[in-house]
């Protein structure tokens, strides 16, 4: 079953109306500056995801319940750990890495997290998450002992969008990983969302308007941007 906040999203790409995510790593986010920091997103922020590969218990809950408290945006988690998961949140993205062969976060990580979530009234929206060689040793490969797509093997990336579809994922996530040089290449973004009828998010790498643009017109439905639109030529959020 659907929940309001897929629903929500699922009309906006109806409309065509693209979406702006800030990911916040709890690891690294001060939470007495939450009010400074909301100040600063970009006027176009629709989501903000909430989530890092390596984070100490419970900085996830802080700062979700510092950000709850002061904004009315929806929190999605985007754990890098089962630990992560806290119900403060709206939505939880039940990630699958799917571009891995590393049995523990294709359901290793899934199974362990069941048990906070089969009381939970957390929204969960299974997403197939594809992560692609954005020129450098990502945290994510680092911790998951798994290996990036090549951004030349276009066929390879829109089989696995595919495969991750046909098992039910709600989202396809297209991630160049943290600190990327480099974004998804927008042929891939294009050929991805060609191929798939599910939503299609892209994060990693993404530094400039231009970028940001050239995403969202390659097909992307969802923008996911760190700390770097801090650089970018977005307004500010009131």
């Amino acid at each position: 079953m659907e929940g309001i906040f897929y629903k929500t999203f699922l009309k906006s790409v109806a409309k065509k109306e693209k979406q702006l995510a800030i990911l916040i790593d709890p690891e690294k986010f001060n939470i007495s500056s939450v009010k400074l920091f909301l100040k600063k997103i970009p006027n176009e922020t629709t989501h903000l995801f909430v989530g890092g590969s390596t984070v100490a218990n419970g900085e996830t809950e802080e700062t979700v319940k510092a950000l709850k408290a002061e904004s009315k945006l929806p929190v999605f988690l985007f754990p890098g750990d089962h630990s992560h998961i806290t119900p403060l949140a709206d939505v939880l993205l039940f990630l699958t890495l799917l571009s891995g062969r590393n049995a523990e976060y294709l359901i290793g990580q899934q199974i362990k997290s069941i048990s906070k979530l089969k009381n939970s009234s957390l929204e969960i929206i299974s997403t197939g998450y594809i992560l692609i060689d954005g020129g450098t040793d990502s945290s994510v490969s680092k911790v998951t002992k798994t290996e990036p797509l090549s951004q030349e093997n276009i066929e390879l990336i829109v089989n696995t969008a595919l495969a991750g579809q046909f098992m039910g994922a709600k989202l396809i996530y297209l991630e160049a990983g943290s600190g990327a040089k480099y974004p998804v290449n927008p042929e891939i973004i294009s050929e991805v969302k060609n191929a798939i009828n599910v939503p299609l998010i892209v994060g990693g790498g993404i530094k400039t308007e231009y970028q940001i643009q050239l995403a969202y017109n390659s097909g992307a439905d969802m923008i996911v941007m760190g700390t770097t639109f801090e650089s970018s030529h977005f307004g500010s959020a009131q």
